[in-house]
């Protein structure tokens, strides 16, 4: 909410040399200034896990065909004229899957062959993922019917937690409110920022001065990536607010536009004909009939999978998710339209892309745009880089915040020369900022090599996936604290370059030594993550060098020296 006075004949003065010399809007600046400093301060680091995690997230397929084992009944689909017999033997003999199962259409090393559903344990929490079997049916030469329980890695929608609730382990109501408050604190960083800027915006907007005074530099690189990136920044609060009270805004949309019957498009509506017996999935129209019908809906939907729902009782309906290129719908989560399996008519197509109502396509529009889901690749690479330059924006604005509050020699120097002991409230926020942001840098990459190492080695492998970064995390931490800022950002850098460089690693021992029981995948986008890990690698050490030569060469008197850092005491 911007001040009365912030009229276009203010924005005008605020330009002008002239506002330097006025006391009043001075003051208002101060005040913008500390907010922007306080809201950041207090979002920047769970803020920095959000956005280097969403980075990762953009290529969240990839991520997950680089981590699905290999399987005869995966990175292949069933031939579609045998899929409506494949569904009757399976429900044939495993009624339990007629609640809810899924036909893939697309060859994908993660997505299975035929037809695939879930089995949670009766009175299972809703997080114990060792509660929940996977099974995959394909259908033998014979007309058998094959059954394996498979064990999916739930690695990519761990790191797309780690986004959504800002480093919680839980993607839950409760956690995603606390993201929303966190959105809520972006949202002012952001409109204070630009406001502290404002009068020097021209002048100072695209001056990087490099040279000796470090925190200069910084300052101005931390406005100019702030300022370009700004629209992006935009986009990413706003769009989070939304999707952390999601749920009140639907109760409200479900009330004022659609009477109450929101749930009606996810749940399917009972059909008056259908018997009230059990009905026979035999007598369902075949995938490709319901496919038809679709496309004659919309010829340009490119349907992904079918998922059934309750095919066996009054309420039966099949999803077809896909997406349109000539729309924009949201590649990563997906538009779909419902369909009446036994008749074939079109039940809802509300969220089909290009033919929402205006409520669906402004919500749509969110999802759209705040994971990339336009553009194709060339709208995935720039998010990548900018929710990569996010990251260090909330990292570097602590650094500069610690750099100020600094207790400099020249003015309280020790008598004897020492540097001056800082403040244990500088010292501990520089450990935390340190430990919570490299931290989960290092946490990150752990996991996604275990990934591969621990396949068919442990029981649980997403229960694995979350206990290993956390543990990385928390052992981070507490080196942070233990050794200091200076110290331990060279150390955690490092480790985050040797983690990093173990993702292509790992592919490269899997080519070379079959016999470690691992696999690597030859798809191009399996090999893009070895890649892109590969460059994150040689950044890592990058910054590992430059950080060392300013904890050993910098301001004694500085937290980020080493030489600062023990003098301040731990």
């Amino acid at each position: 909410m911007l001040p009365t006075w912030w009229s276009s004949a203010s924005w005008r003065h605020v330009a002008s040399p002239d506002f330097q010399g006025s006391a009043v809007r001075s003051e208002f600046i101060r005040i913008y200034k500390s907010v922007h400093t306080w809201t950041g301060i207090v979002a920047g680091m769970v803020l920095f896990i959000a956005f280097y995690a969403g980075a990762i997230t953009i290529f969240k397929e990839p991520l997950a065909r680089w981590a699905a084992p290999p399987s005869a009944i995966h990175g292949h689909t069933h031939p579609l004229g045998d899929a409506s017999a494949l569904i009757v033997a399976t429900l044939q003999k495993y009624p339990e899957a007629a609640k809810d199962f899924r036909l893939h259409l697309e060859v994908a090393e993660h997505l299975p062959k035929g037809i695939s559903w879930e089995v949670r344990a009766p009175g299972a929490d809703d997080h114990d993922h060792s509660a929940v079997r996977h099974y995959v049916a394909v259908l033998e030469t014979g007309g058998d019917v094959q059954v394996e329980e498979v064990h999916p890695s739930g690695l990519a929608e761990f790191i797309d937690t780690l986004h959504r609730v800002v480093g919680l382990p839980y993607d839950t109501d409760p956690n995603r409110w606390v993201m929303g408050f966190v959105a809520v604190l972006y949202a002012l960083a952001l409109v204070s920022g630009v406001i502290v800027l404002l009068p020097s915006l021209v002048k100072d907007f695209f001056a990087l001065r490099v040279g000796k005074n470090l925190k200069r530099m910084w300052l101005d690189a931390h406005n100019v990536v702030g300022i370009v990136s700004l629209p992006f920044h935009v986009v990413m609060a706003l769009t989070a607010v939304v999707f952390a009270y999601h749920d009140g805004f639907y109760l409200i949309q479900d009330k004022f536009i659609h009477d109450g019957r929101w749930g009606s498009a996810f749940q399917g509506r009972a059909n008056a004909a259908a018997p009230a017996t059990q009905r026979d999935p035999a007598a369902m129209r075949s995938p490709a009939d319901l496919l038809d019908s679709v496309r004659a809906l919309s010829p340009s939907f490119e349907p992904t999978s079918l998922q059934y729902l309750n095919v066996t009782g009054p309420r039966a309906a099949v999803r077809v998710w896909g997406h349109d290129p000539t729309a924009h719908s949201p590649r990563f989560v997906g538009g779909f339209v419902a369909v009446d399996p036994y008749s074939g008519e079109i039940m809802n197509a509300d969220f089909l892309p290009g033919h929402q109502s205006l409520s669906n396509a402004i919500i749509g529009s969110f999802f759209a745009l705040h994971f990339g889901a336009y553009g194709g690749a060339p709208v995935q690479w720039i998010y990548f880089l900018l929710g990569l330059a996010g990251a260090w924006l909330f990292y570097g604005g602590n650094l500069l915040w610690l750099e100020t509050r600094r207790i400099k020699a020249a003015r309280t120097g020790n008598a004897d020369g020492t540097p001056p002991e800082q403040r244990r409230d500088v010292r501990w926020m520089a450990a935390a900022t340190v430990g919570v942001c490299l931290g989960a840098v290092c946490g990150i990459s752990l996991t996604i090599v275990a990934a591969r190492w621990l396949h068919g080695r442990v029981e649980d492998i997403n229960a694995w996936h979350q206990g290993i970064y956390y543990a990385v995390f928390f052992s981070a931490l507490v080196w942070a604290f233990r050794r200091g800022a200076a110290q331990s950002s060279v150390h955690l850098l490092r480790l985050a370059a040797v983690f990093t460089f173990a993702i292509p690693a790992t592919s490269f021992l899997a080519w070379i030594f079959p016999s470690l029981g691992m696999w690597a995948s030859g798809s191009a986008a399996a090999m893009g993550v070895d890649g892109t890990a590969l460059a994150g690698g040689f950044c890592f050490i990058w910054l590992a060098r430059a950080t060392n030569r300013r904890v050993k060469g910098g301001p004694v008197d500085s937290i980020w020296s080493i030489r600062g850092d023990s003098a301040g005491g731990r």
